[in-house]
């Protein structure tokens, strides 16, 4: 274990990555491609950085990246790179979505290495890990285009597989990931989404909206 932390903590040192997490990331990316040049791209719990500026460099000068985390990170793009912009945000508060949109109305890829401050209580740790991957979800439902990817970090507890299949509903493909740089003891795991599929409005929602429309029309 200690050897394992020792090598990718030196390894980020020396890459010049805030973190080691951004090995996690690029294993996963170098597997299944799920980020490409000129992608937009979401990254919650950003900080201190490591996956935003990863994710800058791969989708590079034409993409763009926006980091999302209760802390505010500082960190600058590499040379050659998307631009990044760092938000200090709650993803539980409902105004995120509004600053967002402002930057970017949708993304093309969401990406949360998003967790918990740990209690030590596994129950309680993947509880309070699966109620934030939901909220990651329901942002991608809200915020992702159509084709979209999503990859979030879940620690598996008794609600996990019912996660899984909640994401399975949604996306196209579905892979449980569990890194090499992630300690063999730990029961965190990345759960990758390629291919959102966008639901379908129900007729009767249409018919509201056209009536919506007509109505807005006539007050013209």
């Amino acid at each position: 274990m200690r050897k394992v932390r020792d090598y990718y903590f030196n390894k980020a040192k020396k890459d010049k990555y805030p973190a080691r997490s951004i090995y996690k990331l690029e294993e996963a990316q170098l597997k299944y491609r799920f980020l490409h040049r000129g992608d937009s791209v979401l990254d919650l719990g950003c900080f201190p950085g490591s996956w935003s500026i990863y994710a800058a460099e791969v989708v590079g000068p034409k993409g763009i990246v926006v980091g999302v985390d209760l802390q505010q990170a500082e960190e600058a793009p590499r040379a050659e790179s998307a631009p990044i912009h760092w938000l200090c945000q709650d993803i539980m508060e409902p105004e995120l979505i509004p600053l967002l949109r402002r930057i970017r109305p949708a993304f093309k890829v969401l990406i949360s290495d998003l967790a918990p401050r740990t209690t030590g209580n596994r129950w309680a740790d993947a509880q309070h890990s699966i109620s934030l991957v939901r909220k990651t979800l329901a942002l991608a439902e809200i915020l992702l285009l159509e084709k979209g990817h999503y990859i979030c970090k879940v620690f598996q507890g008794e609600d996990f597989p019912a996660f899984v299949e909640e994401v399975k509903a949604r996306f196209e493909m579905v892979k449980v990931l569990k890194p090499k740089s992630s300690r063999t003891e730990s029961r965190e795991v990345f759960v990758l989404g390629m291919g959102y599929r966008k639901p379908v409005p129900h007729v009767a929602d249409a018919g509201a909206e056209v009536q919506q429309e007509m109505e807005t029309g006539d007050n013209d």
